[in-house]
């Protein structure tokens, strides 16, 4: 028997109600758990994502080298303009567009509360610089 029957990433957030609704329609998730501290959502997919309320939350300041990134939701996608225009639609905004010269295959975001994420097509060719 396993010790440990499921994996759930958890953001920190002033307001989980309001990030669990951007996620879960991002994500086209269904809500799972709430309580008055903690929302949590489940993708299609299994993957699931809880919001936990803390007051004192800060967003990171990535990209800036002062506080270098230190993890980061990323999620798999065949159409990156149009899951854009979904992200900017529902509050979130982008951080790092890639070249601007060549078909980008990877892009950064942020969601409303300020945690990183970034959107990709395919497998990652090469490590992150930077």
């Amino acid at each position: 028997m396993a010790l440990v029957t499921t994996g759930v990433v958890v953001l920190d957030c002033a307001e989980p109600e309001k990030l669990a609704e951007f996620y879960r329609e991002l994500l086209e998730a269904e809500h799972v758990d709430a309580s008055a501290n903690r929302v949590e959502i489940r993708a299609a997919d299994g993957f699931r994502l809880a919001l936990r309320r803390d007051m004192n939350a800060t967003a990171p300041s990535w990209p800036r080298p002062e506080n270098s990134l230190q993890a980061h939701l990323e999620f798999v996608v065949e159409d990156l303009d149009g899951v854009e225009r979904k992200i900017v639609s529902l509050g979130g905004r982008p951080t790092e567009s890639g070249d601007p010269n060549g078909p980008t295959e990877e892009r950064g975001y942020a969601d409303p509360a300020g945690h990183s994420f970034t959107v990709r097509r395919g497998v990652p060719t090469a490590p992150k610089q930077g």
